[in-house]
């Protein structure tokens, strides 16, 4: 059976990152669930993740970065590099289907199965099946005088609008990068 569809977005403007999600999960071409949090806080409170992909792997590797997290704090990109590593070499890992998108105060990254680590240079992240419309939308949205939350939210509704795999019930969390 084919799990598609999730839209993660994370946006990186004035003071603030934050991460939104949809909540929708589908199994072919029906909607299976509506309310999922793809979106979730590390347990030090310091990073945001957000997943896409089949959701038992994406949620073990949340769980495998949060533990990397805990074991180098405050170096968010190590983290994400040792997670890559174990996931391209572990035989079990290996077979994990996810993209991970993991911030923090100073880094926004992406993270996925064929080993890479990779940093937008506008500090927007747009992954899953509706992420490029949410990335699109954002990129159009950043310079308006709105918020960091303002943008993120209108560009998962576009998105939502657009990719039948993805939804508007939105969970959107915020790190404050000053303080």
């Amino acid at each position: 059976m084919n799990w598609r569809g999730t839209t993660i977005l994370s946006i990186r403007k004035g003071k603030y990152v934050v991460m939104a999600g949809d909540g929708q999960v589908t199994m072919g071409d029906t909607i299976v669930k509506a309310n999922v949090r793809k979106v979730r806080f590390s347990s030090s409170k310091t990073t945001l993740m957000g997943f896409a992909g089949a959701t038992a792997d994406s949620v073990a590797l949340m769980e495998r970065l949060d533990s990397k997290i805990d074991l180098y704090p405050g170096q968010l990109q190590r983290a994400c590099v040792e997670l890559a590593k174990d996931w391209r070499t572990d035989k079990y890992l290996r077979k994990l289907e996810a993209v991970i998108a993991a911030v923090d105060r100073n880094f926004s990254l992406i993270v996925t199965g064929n080993g890479d680590v990779l940093e937008p240079q506008d500090g927007i992240i747009g992954i899953g099946s509706g992420g490029n419309y949410a990335l699109a939308a954002a990129r159009a949205l950043i310079n308006e005088e709105i918020t960091a939350e303002e943008v993120a939210r209108r560009s998962m509704q576009i998105a939502s609008e657009i990719c039948i795999y993805t939804n508007s019930a939105i969970i959107l969390e915020r790190i404050d990068v000053e303080g």
